[in-house]
């Protein structure tokens, strides 16, 4: 799929407020409401916009302890990728799974309480599934996060 700048302007004002009016975005861009209605229809058909959701603040809801869980496999074969998946994927404080290169294999957010909790989904991951090593590391303050990606470099040059 090709993206000229107004598509990226469109997300790019999605993606940091969703719940921007399409009055207000077409303004933006330069166009009239029912193109830019046409183009944001069109990205989340194409699965470009995947979900419009709301943020929540972790702290407020008594979510404080976030650990990155860095998982080697026990074996690389497709059935035991399946059953880690299906495992992980069933665990609700995993907000996050990611396939790696290097010494480990997959990396987990994961999102709890407090270490109590933390303690709990660890003894759960480690019986549901073998794996070869386990290692956590707990974050002590997020200092930067966003869901935003970096479209500024998808600008196509002006002519």
């Amino acid at each position: 799929m090709t993206f000229d700048r107004i598509d990226l302007k469109i997300l790019d004002i999605l993606q940091r407020d969703a719940t921007v009016p399409v009055a207000r975005i077409a303004d933006k861009v330069g166009l009239t409401q029912t193109p830019c209605w046409k183009r944001i229809q069109k990205h989340e058909e194409a699965g470009v916009i995947r979900a419009r959701v709301a943020l929540l603040n972790p702290d407020a809801l008594g979510l404080s302890l976030t650990a990155f869980v860095m998982v080697e496999a026990i074996d690389h074969t497709a059935e035991w990728r399946t059953e880690f998946l299906t495992v992980t994927e069933t665990l609700e404080p995993v907000r996050d799974i990611y396939r790696l290169a290097g010494t480990h294999d997959f990396m987990l957010r994961v999102v709890v309480p407090d270490m109590p909790a933390f303690d709990a989904f660890y003894d759960t991951l480690t019986s549901s599934i073998r794996l070869r090593s386990v290692s956590s590391v707990f974050a002590l303050e997020q200092v930067k996060a966003s869901t935003a990606l970096p479209l500024s470099g998808l600008f196509p040059s002006p002519n």
